[in-house]
């Protein structure tokens, strides 16, 4: 069900590629050691949402790695004709855009790179309606580790996904659907694929808050596109450092991503949390018209 399109100099809107096929080289660094960077977006109506904020957090991962990073009249074409492909395979439906950039194969001193178009998982949708129970797992760092050791790539978006995949996982298996990463000095960070984001309303004042860059998180730009949208809609903005119980006491807490939106969180560790219905639609409505 996927749309495979890669960069090539030799076809200048990209090379469609057969996703039913092997295509990706067996000594290509992406695959061996998960040396490469990605990005993925919501496409509706066949147009990519905040691409210009995609290539840009993906060219600073890209940078973190050392590698040289297409330009955006390279990746834009590319991904125009996976969209029309895609729309002429599965009709109007919102799409996955995955941008993946590899090393290359080993020795070849060339990169890999390519465009995915997929559909959008029903669980997306899903878990915008139902909701989400979370567990807090410790990622095993404190949060000033990224200043101090910039080669651990803390806050880049690279294929090294193992863990994330581990931690979604495990909450799966013990009940929950999702994670929201801590610090051991007890911070609260991000999840797997999402950025956090609470709500907190007092005396009439709406305020917002997601926690600090600093403490080695990755970038939303969902997040940061919603406290754009809200902002203007008269909402306070805030930045942590944000603990645990600061989760429990608020009066909304969501994941926030590119593909599931925007996501209510129902309970934390098997203890249910405050779920606002109302705020929910407010904020929902705001990712809504980000583009």
């Amino acid at each position: 069900m996927s749309v495979l399109v890669f960069l090539d100099p030799a076809f200048p809107s990209g090379r469609v590629a057969d996703a039913s096929v092997p295509q990706l080289l067996a000594t290509d660094l992406g695959a061996t050691r998960g040396d490469g960077v990605f990005e993925s977006m919501l496409a509706v109506d066949g147009h990519p949402r905040k691409l210009a904020s995609h290539l840009s957090r993906m060219a600073g991962s890209a940078s973190a790695l050392g590698l040289e990073f297409p330009s955006a009249d390279t990746w834009e074409p590319a991904i125009g004709t996976a969209l029309a492909e895609f729309t002429r395979k599965y009709g109007d439906q919102q799409a996955v855009v995955k941008l993946l950039l590899t090393r290359g194969p080993e020795g070849a001193d060339r990169p890999t790179a390519w465009v995915q178009a997929s559909p959008v998982p029903a669980s997306a949708a899903e878990q915008r309606q139902t909701g989400l129970d979370v567990l807090l797992l410790e990622r095993g760092y404190d949060s000033t580790l990224a200043e101090r050791a910039p080669w651990l790539l803390l806050g880049s978006k690279t294929l090294s996904y193992a863990v994330n995949m581990a931690a979604i996982r495990y909450a799966r298996e013990h009940g929950a659907d999702d994670v929201i990463f801590t610090s051991s000095d007890g911070l609260v960070l991000e999840g797997p694929t999402s950025t956090v984001v609470l709500a907190e309303v007092k005396d009439g004042v709406k305020t917002l808050l997601t926690p600090e860059l600093e403490s080695g998180i990755l970038p939303g730009t969902t997040q940061s596109a919603l406290f754009d949208a809200a902002a203007k809609s008269g909402w306070q903005l805030g930045y942590g450092p944000l603990r645990p119980e600061r989760l429990r006491q608020a009066d909304g807490v969501w994941l926030v991503s590119s593909i599931r939106l925007l996501a209510p969180v129902k309970s934390i560790d098997g203890n249910a949390i405050p779920v606002s219905p109302e705020l929910t639609a407010e904020l929902a409505a705001l990712v809504e018209t980000v583009l």
